[in-house]
């Protein structure tokens, strides 16, 4: 039987425990939770976090996809850390919590170049 009340230091993390996790930026700042995440079916890599951003309470968020890439762990929060301001959200690719994107390579290309990056697949 495996304690679920020991820190596992391990750099593998169970889904469910992903869902649910703090988003910080670097200046500390709470932005939201993770509410899911797009694995990429044949590879298995994570692709995108999803994160809950706005509203009062998780009520009246918009959803918004982070690149996997963006996200570090840190242990001391133990949360996700990004570098990244609260104001570079406001116009940001979002969906509300009812919707779902076309994770389509367009979508994917228009995510990163908002962020900055350079779209790998």
């Amino acid at each position: 039987m495996i304690d679920s009340t020991v820190d596992n230091r391990s750099d593998l993390i169970a889904s469910d425990r992903v869902e649910g996790t703090a988003v910080y930026n670097r200046q500390g700042e709470h932005l939201g939770r993770i509410t899911n995440f797009m694995v990429e079916k044949r590879s298995g890599q994570a692709r995108y976090a999803t994160l809950s951003f706005g509203g009062f309470l998780g009520i009246g968020s918009d959803h918004y996809p982070l690149p996997w890439s963006m996200l570090n762990y840190d242990p001391d929060k133990g949360g996700y850390v990004i570098d990244l301001d609260k104001q570079v959200l406001i116009n940001a690719p979002r969906f509300a919590a009812d919707q779902r994107p076309d994770y389509s390579d367009a979508y994917g290309r228009d995510v990163h170049h908002y962020y900055g990056l350079i779209y790998p697949w």
